[in-house]
């Protein structure tokens, strides 16, 4: 069973939005920090966003303010709500849980 797989990317206008799943199938998801990672083409990934077990949330200060985590622990299901996209947000998105990652969802801000 693959432990991470990501869904909900496309291509979309500057200013858009898009909403990103994220299915886990680890049996300790509930106790599991969980994060948002993104690589763009010729760049290093990096951290988006993480939520930890009880909730708390952190982001990247490119994304805050336009980007929300959340999770929902009986689901196994972790998701980023992306808004106010700019073409510089265009990347590979990265589901994680401080042990697997996923094959990742593309994400395409067109200007």
């Amino acid at each position: 069973q693959v432990p991470l797989v990501e869904s909900g990317g496309g291509l979309v206008q500057a200013g858009g939005s898009l909403r990103l799943s994220c299915a886990a199938s680890g049996m300790f998801f509930r106790f599991n920090s969980m994060g948002w990672y993104r690589q763009a083409p010729g760049k290093q990934r990096e951290l988006v966003a993480t939520i930890a077990s009880g909730g708390d949330t952190n982001y990247a200060d490119s994304v805050k303010g336009r980007f929300t985590i959340s999770r929902d622990n009986a689901k196994k299901m972790v998701y980023l709500q992306m808004n106010s996209l700019k073409p510089e947000d265009t990347a590979v998105y990265y589901c994680n849980d401080m042990t697997y990652w996923g094959k990742g969802t593309l994400v395409t801000v067109s200007s």
